[in-house]
């Protein structure tokens, strides 16, 4: 029993949840106000139909006062020539239709109290309902812009997170940039070294080892032109300066 129980709580704030989802406020409000609309009109019918009654009361009662001022008449008329009994027969009618104009002017009272009851609800419900669409509208306004305010920031949001996904691209791509730049360089430096070799250049392997042994050439020379100049030249130096003087004698 208790499981049944907790299931259908469980039920009933699911099926509370999304129903608040659905429903639009203003419609809810727009609504209210329709059926206090058609409460009030038919309050107003309810006024009508009660001053109708009352009108054709009125009338009845106008004729049966007509009815009675004639019966008078005509009871006056057979006293007067010694018919006392259509006399009689006319004052009888004219006691019924009295008693007639009785019934209806009581009926006609309660008809007015009626309608001033209603009238006076009338006027009553009129007031509330203009204060109700007053406030429903101001309602629906705060509700629209709130609305409005909130996709607002959920679109700044959005952009924030786009924004930094944007963030994230550059510097991905900046370190990529780097990596770029670095592995390079490195290249360039092993190139200058003779490690690796330089496929866009026009000198091949014969090349370049052949520039490389007139380099060792004539750094060797150099080197020892400048000992033969300190004095410390190698004795293959000196024989070949002592041959040349040799032959310059002879």
């Amino acid at each position: 029993m208790g499981l049944f129980k907790r299931m259908e709580t469980v039920f009933k704030s699911k099926m509370n949840k999304v129903l608040n989802r659905m429903e639009d406020p203003r419609e809810t409000l727009d609504y209210s106000y329709e059926r206090q609309l058609e409460l009030l009109q038919n309050v107003k019918r309810g006024v009508a139909e009660v001053a109708s009654s009352k009108k054709r009361l009125q009338l009845q009662r106008a004729k049966l006062a007509q009815n009675i001022d004639k019966l008078d008449g005509q009871a006056r008329d057979a006293v007067a020539a010694d018919r006392e009994d259509l006399a009689r027969l006319a004052l009888e009618r004219k006691a019924a239709l009295v008693q007639q104009v009785d019934g209806i002017d009581r009926e006609i009272e309660e008809l007015e109290k009626q309608q001033e009851k209603l009238m006076a609800s009338e006027k009553r419900l009129s007031t509330k309902v203009e204060i109700f669409r007053t406030r429903k509208e101001s309602i629906k306004a705060q509700y629209s812009a709130a609305e409005a305010q909130v996709k607002i920031n959920e679109s700044v949001t959005g952009i924030s997170e786009e924004m930094a996904d944007v963030g994230l691209a550059l510097e991905r791509a900046e370190n990529k940039t780097e990596e770029m730049k670095a592995r390079a360089e490195a290249i360039d430096e092993l190139m200058e070294a003779g490690t690796l070799e330089d496929l866009t250049g026009g000198r091949d392997e014969i090349d370049r080892e052949l520039a490389k042994i007139s380099t060792k050439t004539s750094v060797e020379s150099e080197l020892e032109r400048l000992k033969a100049e300190a004095g410390k030249g190698s004795e293959k130096v000196k024989t070949g300066e002592e041959d040349t003087e040799e032959k310059k004698e002879v």
